[in-house]
């Protein structure tokens, strides 16, 4: 008898349980599937950034004659949202990565058993003495002020002594940055799948569906010499970890731009003070190749996700705008021409409308002689700061004659990665924006120059852009951007 009322007793329990559950899926929409929500994404606000809606613009300019005769291609296309640094990158923010590389390298070396082996520097096993992937300990402070002798050797092993003046300065060949990025675009395509099968969806009329597909990736390290190798190898498809590439990249900008880009003139002032000294602080940074502008974007990125925590798997990652994302931000919500209303390069009130070279040679007339601090003249429509002069910006698009002639018309982008040893002419990355040094008629928003990807400037910085984890925003008036 016991059993039996206990056989029933779980026989109803049991019921009792389909039923609660049933009621939140089955029972309560009448059998019909009506999809399963996710939790709602909570995407942070970047600091700095402005938000630029999605719309569509008419890219190219269709009045030539301004310049020179040059042909700049027309293309409808229609873009994304996305956010973008409001201001160009400036002295003070590209210094704080140099910084963060420097303190770094301080950090492994203190955990080094040569300068005293202090093993909380760096972290390999948790709290229960499991290991861990070893990794820096940031949250332990440097000694800058009372140093032992052993840690003193290791915060001074990434400085060096000017050879004539004996003046102490960070040592920039040790200022290497390394970072990884997985290429989820490479290892979405069909021809990239680690499953034969998934090669050729015709797998009845594949000859070979188990053939040996190449790839190639980056990979980057430092020899015995101390010298960074870059290569490109190309290798059979085998995992995952064939989507990774590796780089390492020098950080510390290019002072002597200021001389190499303008021979017979006396720009001695700057190449010593332009990144250092406080006064430029809010300057925009120069001497920055795309290759590290590229790697600035990667430490963004890293340094935002240890700070998010959980948050973290809803972010983009940093990067730099696409020629095409740089135009429509910069010609505002009414497509102008130039960031601001009109082609006139003055105000009502005779003030000058961006940084630029106002005559042949009156760099000064617009009250600049160089650079300026980021954000003094007016943001345009979007509410971006110096999208026209000051410093160009790099893109991440690659330069070519056509522009968008063979780019998508839905979020166009024309990448290559050029490896060390592909020609030169490959290594071109696409600029926007005009400069300082540039005349109003190539400071419009739709000009195209180019720089290869490994030389510094003088007048050319960067901003960056992230894309939204969630693409919900409206066109910003509904107008056409022509």
């Amino acid at each position: 008898m016991n059993k039996i009322l206990s056989i029933s007793l779980s026989l109803i329990l049991a019921a009792a349980l389909y039923s609660c559950m049933g009621s939140s899926h089955a029972m309560s929409n009448g059998g019909e599937v009506t999809g399963q929500r996710s939790s709602t994404v909570m995407e942070p606000e970047p600091y700095g950034m402005i938000e630029v809606k999605r719309g569509f613009l008419k890219v190219g300019i269709s009045d030539h004659d301004s310049l020179w005769g040059t042909i700049v291609p027309e293309k409808e296309i229609s873009v994304d949202g996305f956010w973008m640094d409001q201001t160009e990158v400036t002295n003070s923010m590209y210094r704080q990565f140099v910084e963060w590389v420097r303190d770094s390298i301080i950090r492994e070396r203190l955990a080094d058993p040569s300068f005293g082996g202090d093993e909380t520097f760096k972290i390999e096993v948790d709290k229960y003495g499991d290991p861990v992937t070893p990794h820096l300990n940031w949250a332990k402070p440097i000694p800058w002020r009372k140093p032992t002798d052993e840690q003193k050797g290791a915060i001074e092993s990434v400085y060096t002594r000017h050879p004539i003046d004996g003046t102490k300065m960070l040592d920039a060949a040790q200022l290497n940055y390394r970072y990884e990025v997985f290429d989820y675009e490479k290892a979405a395509l069909r021809k990239y799948r680690l499953n034969p099968s998934e090669r050729n969806l015709n797998t009845d009329i594949a000859t070979d569906p188990d053939a040996v597909v190449m790839i190639s990736k980056d990979t980057a390290y430092i020899d015995d010499e101390g010298r960074i190798v870059r290569e490109t190898i190309n290798r059979p498809l085998s995992s995952l970890y064939d989507f990774v590439n590796t780089y390492i990249v020098p950080v510390y900008p290019d002072t002597t731009c200021w001389v190499n880009d303008f021979p017979n003139a006396h720009n001695e002032v700057y190449m010593k003070n332009y990144f250092s000294a406080p006064a430029y602080n809010d300057y925009p940074v120069v001497g920055v190749t795309w290759e590290q502008a590229q790697a600035f974007c990667a430490w963004r990125t890293e340094y935002l996700l240890r700070g998010l925590g959980a948050q973290a798997r809803y972010v983009q990652r940093y990067r730099l705008p696409s020629e095409i994302e740089w135009e429509y931000a910069a010609r505002g919500v009414n497509g102008n021409p130039y960031p601001w209303e009109g082609d006139a390069s003055t105000s009502d009130k005779g003030c000058f409308l961006a940084n630029f070279k106002p005559d042949r040679g009156n760099y000064t007339e617009d009250g600049n002689l160089i650079t300026s601090k980021v954000g003094i003249y007016g943001a345009n429509s979007n509410g971006l700061f110096d999208m026209a002069g000051n410093v160009a910006e790099w893109t991440n698009t690659v330069y070519t004659e056509a522009g968008v002639v063979s780019m998508s018309d839905v979020n166009p982008e024309l990448r290559y990665d050029a490896a060390l040893e592909d020609p030169y002419f490959l290594k071109r990355k696409s600029v926007r924006g005009g400069s300082w040094k540039d005349p109003i008629s190539l400071i419009q928003s739709a000009w195209r120059t180019y720089e290869y990807q490994n030389q510094p400037r003088c007048y050319i910085g960067f901003r960056c852009v992230r894309s939204k984890a969630a693409s919900t925003s409206n066109t910003a008036t509904g107008k056409k951007k022509k």
